[in-house]
């Protein structure tokens, strides 16, 4: 696993990782709102292979409609940073990674520390705000990353995206995240945040299944 060094902004929020924490349904970060949601996509190394690339180069959230600006790898080398066990206990760092991969357009792949700000509509309001690479993961078996907010978003909190190849050869999607309002309505109505969640989780899922058509 590895994680960006945070030289550069911060993120607004505490319990960075937390995503990652067995026990995030019943124990959410404090004023936070959990979710999480799984599909399987299919079977085999094939799909795995092409979920994790769509993945890695922004699909689901491309995919769910939102528009990707000032994509910003990390200054300086990247590194394997803390990670997280089945536990979602912290692991020791390893070793310096600085390679770099781009999609068709010039986009850089998601990387450890690298920003991005988002844009689009979601569940008929307005989204709008700055996003930072937490970690990723690029294992045999196991592909994924997590975003956490940096400013501007209707909510602080985190989320994350795993693709899981089971032993059984089954190709699963799973994406969690905890938000804390922080826009005066979401605060009032936490209805809002939830109902904001279910259509962002939605799209992810039909993002990068291939049960889903794709738009053109």
């Amino acid at each position: 696993m590895r994680r960006g060094s945070f030289q550069d902004d911060t993120v607004d929020y505490a319990a960075v990782g937390a995503t990652q924490a067995a026990d995030l349904m019943h124990y959410p970060p404090e004023r936070s709102i959990p979710a999480e949601e799984t599909l399987r996509i299919g079977s085999g190394e094939a799909r795995f292979r092409a979920a994790g690339e769509s993945l890695l180069s922004w699909g689901a959230l491309r995919g769910a409609g939102l528009r990707l600006s000032d994509v910003r790898p990390a200054s300086g080398p990247m590194y394997s940073g803390v990670g997280f066990d089945e536990e979602g206990n912290a692991l020791a760092p390893s070793r310096t990674e600085a390679d770099q991969r781009f999609d068709a357009d010039g986009t850089p792949f998601v990387g450890a520390g690298t920003n991005v700000h988002v844009r689009g509509r979601v569940a008929g309001m307005r989204a709008d705000a700055e996003l930072r690479v937490i970690f990723v993961v690029e294992e045999t078996r196991r592909v994924g990353f997590a975003l956490g907010t940096v400013g501007g978003s209707v909510v602080h909190g985190e989320e994350s995206f795993m693709l899981d190849w089971l032993p059984n050869d089954e190709v699963w999607f799973t994406v969690r995240a905890f938000d804390a309002p922080s826009a005066p309505a979401y605060r009032v109505l936490k209805s809002l945040v939830r109902r904001r969640r279910r259509v962002l989780f939605t799209r992810y899922l039909q993002a990068i299944s291939p049960l889903y058509p794709k738009p053109s």
